[in-house]
């Protein structure tokens, strides 16, 4: 973990997600250990989060320790992610994506 990266659970994604995107834009990883797509996704998030410097947070939820958050965002396939401001979702993409179209999302 990182300054600007953390683990977020189904307790704690109020408060890690939708109540810190009314100060700072939240960035979500929906991701599970054995998505092969996923572990191709999460360096370039943590990388980017790293290099933005607190532009943005980026927490990570494990679907399968957490399938009642996932299910209430309508997450369907992972790697998914969704960027939350003041409290709502504003963005997202689902699927492995290069680092240059996750810069173009952020």
């Amino acid at each position: 973990m990182s300054a600007h990266s953390f683990d977020s659970t189904t307790a704690d994604f109020e408060r890690d997600v939708l109540e810190a995107s009314k100060r700072t834009p939240v960035v979500v990883d929906f991701w599970a250990p054995w998505c092969g797509p996923c572990r191709a996704l999460k360096p370039i998030l943590e990388k980017l989060a790293a290099e933005f410097d607190g532009k943005f947070l980026l927490a990570k939820v494990n679907t399968d320790e957490n399938p009642e958050i996932a299910a209430r965002y309508g997450v369907r396939g992972i790697p998914n992610v969704k960027a939350f401001v003041d409290g709502k979702l504003a963005n997202e993409f689902t699927g492995a994506q290069p680092e240059s179209a996750v810069r173009r999302f952020l």
